[in-house]
Parts: structure tokens; C-alpha cells; sequence
């Protein structure tokens, strides 16, 4: 049981995140991983600080070392020769003081010496770390940088899909129909079409009829021009009203008078 209500709840959190991560606004998510890159920079920055003021830590300590150190040799060498003077001076009580007080010194100056080999090693180990650090901060300035010109590179491809998202909505919404007593674009279109297609077909059969009627006017004018010629016809050779011509009478001629 504990089970199924456990991978129930996974199931549930995968589709919670994949309906976020799908009406998340795009523009929104992309200013979070740059938020939060500049972020991890400054995180980078402040352990490159540390690391590095470690350094620099580790060479004034080295530097106080070795100054003390040189100041113990002198010392040291001081106490042997004012030693090496009271023995000469003859007071050997004098002189084991000050060789005393340089034995005191010279465990002193082996104790230093000591620390100053190990700040030397801490020098060079944070040396190379500092070193380390500088350059993983110059790295990750650079890809903060390439990072921010791909979100402008985004950002632009973002409202150019935007726009041809709009566009795209505005022309479906065209070619869509608005409601039941609102024709689309494309039905006014296609009526308009027919009704133009039609006007044509009726000014082609209108102006083929009157072609015709002319046609029907000059084969009657001709027809008129024929029977006019045939009437002329017939009146010269004498069939008009169904009468047929008949030849002219020759004159006989009269008898001579005595």
C-alpha cells in the first residue's frame, strides 16, 4: 500500500511539474536561470575571495616570520660574540650568560625556522589555489556572459514566435467561423466569386444574344435586298400577280394602196 501511494505521489509531482514547465511563461523561466546563474557567480566570487585572502594571510604571516627569523640570527650572533668578548675580558661568568642567553636564541631560531617552511608550503599550496580560484571565476565570467547574450538571443526568437503565434490565431480566426449568423471570410469570399462568375456568364450570353439579333437583322436586310431583286425580276419579265408574259405581236405589214 505504502508502495502505490508512493509512486501515486511521484506520478502526481511529474505531472504537476510537466503542466508548469508546459504554462510556464517562457520569458519568466529564463530570467530565473539567469537570476540564478548570476547568483552561483557571486557564490564563486565571494569562495575566490576567501581562498585568495587566504593566500595573502599565508604571506604576512610568512613575512613576519622571516623577519623574524632574520632578527634571531642577529641576535643569536650578537649574544656569541659578546660571549666570545666577556671570555676574552676574562669574566667566563659573563661569558656563559650570553652563551646561555644565545642557546635560548638558537632554539628559538630552530622553532622559527621550522614555521617558516611551513608557511612557505601553505604559501605555495594557497598560491595555487588563489591561482585556481582566479581562473574558475574568469571561466564562469565568461559563460555568465555568453549565457546572458543567448538570453537576449532568446528573448528575440521568444517575441518573434509570439508575433507568428498572433499572426497565425488572427488568420485561423479569419478563416474561422465568428458564429451562427456570421459567414467566414472564406464563404464571403466564395460567394462573391460565384456572383462574379455569374455577372460574367450573363454579360456573355447577353452580349452573344445581341450579336445574334444583329446577325438575325443583317440576314434579314439581306433577305429583304433578295426579294426586292426578285420582285425586279419578275416585273421585267412580266410574272407579277402569277401572270406569265407573253411575246410581243408582230405587225403584219398593210397591203400597198393602188
Amino acid at each position: 500500500m505504502f508502495k502505490a501511494l508512493k509512486k501515486w505521489w511521484k506520478y502526481l509531482g511529474a505531472k504537476l511539474n510537466r503542466n508548469f514547465d508546459k504554462n510556464a511563461d517562457p520569458a519568466v523561466q529564463l530570467e530565473q536561470a539567469i537570476t540564478e546563474a548570476q547568483q552561483q557567480h557571486r557564490r564563486l566570487k565571494e569562495q575566490a575571495a576567501n581562498v585568495i585572502a587566504s593566500q595573502k594571510q599565508a604571506e604576512i604571516r610568512l613575512n613576519a616570520k622571516m623577519t623574524e627569523l632574520e632578527k634571531l640570527n642577529a641576535n643569536a650572533r650578537q649574544a656569541l660574540l659578546m660571549a666570545a668578548d666577556a671570555e676574552k675580558a676574562g669574566d667566563p661568568a659573563k661569558s656563559q650568560q650570553y652563551t646561555s642567553a644565545a642557546e635560548t636564541i638558537a632554539n628559538q631560531l630552530i622553532q622559527v625556522e621550522r614555521d617558516v617552511e611551513s608557511l612557505k608550503q601553505m604559501v605555495m599550496e594557497s598560491t595555487q589555489a588563489s591561482d585556481q580560484a582566479k581562473a574558475a571565476v574568469q571561466q564562469n565570467s565568461r559563460l555568465l556572459q555568453e549565457k546572458l547574450a543567448e538570453k537576449n538571443k532568446l528573448l528575440s526568437q521568444l517575441e518573434q514566435a509570439r508575433m507568428q503565434e498572433e499572426m497565425n490565431s488572427a488568420m485561423a480566426q479569419l478563416n474561422e467561423t465568428v458564429g451562427d449568423d456570421v459567414p467566414t471570410l472564406k464563404e464571403v469570399q466564395e460567394k462573391i466569386e460565384a456572383r462574379y462568375a455569374k455577372a460574367k456568364a450573363t454579360a456573355e450570353l447577353s452580349e452573344t444574344s445581341v450579336q445574334s439579333r444583329i446577325l438575325e437583322i443583317e440576314q434579314a436586310t439581306a433577305n429583304v435586298e433578295a426579294q426586292s431583286r426578285l420582285s425586279q425580276l419578275r416585273a421585267e419579265l412580266g410574272l407579277e400577280s402569277g401572270t406569265v408574259a407573253q411575246p410581243a405581236a408582230v405587225e403584219q405589214p398593210k397591203p400597198a394602196q393602188g
